[in-house]
């Protein structure tokens, strides 16, 4: 399935909120939409730190070009991927940039982070809890 664009700030912004993954050369995040129905979607972001506006655009089409070769990588139905990219984009070697940007897409999809249960746990720091009536654990009266 070929994958769509965003276009929109707050579809970029949305991504945001979903797994990020660091690389050599760019941050890729991506989010799960819950639709599974759909195709995934796909934008690209260059900060104004990352050069004058000929580097950016440089930069945006060398990935974007990179996602158009990874044919045989597929993007997850549903999801959306943005990549962020990083100075790096414009002096890397064109396949080991393709090669870690299915890396990445890979990994999106298989990371989970299980939470950790708390219940039962103790830090061995005291609580933040106050009754009323007493006083703060901060007052004390020596």
């Amino acid at each position: 399935m070929k994958p769509g664009r965003l276009k929109t700030r707050p579809e970029f912004l949305a991504v945001q909120k979903g797994k990020r993954l660091r690389g050599p050369y760019f941050l890729l995040e991506s989010l799960d939409r819950g639709k599974p129905d759909q195709a995934p979607r796909i934008g690209f972001t260059v900060t104004k730190k990352q050069g004058n506006s000929v580097e950016r655009n440089r930069m945006r089409r060398r990935l974007r070009e990179a996602v158009r070769l990874m044919a045989g990588v597929p993007f997850k139905p549903g999801h959306d991927y943005v990549v962020v990219a990083r100075r790096d984009t414009l002096a890397a070697p064109f396949d080991k940039l393709v090669a870690a940007l299915t890396e990445r897409v890979g990994e999106s999809g298989s990371l989970t982070r299980p939470r950790q249960a708390r219940a039962g746990q103790s830090s061995g720091a005291q609580d933040n809890i106050r009754t009323p009536g007493t006083p703060s654990p901060a007052i004390r009266n020596e």
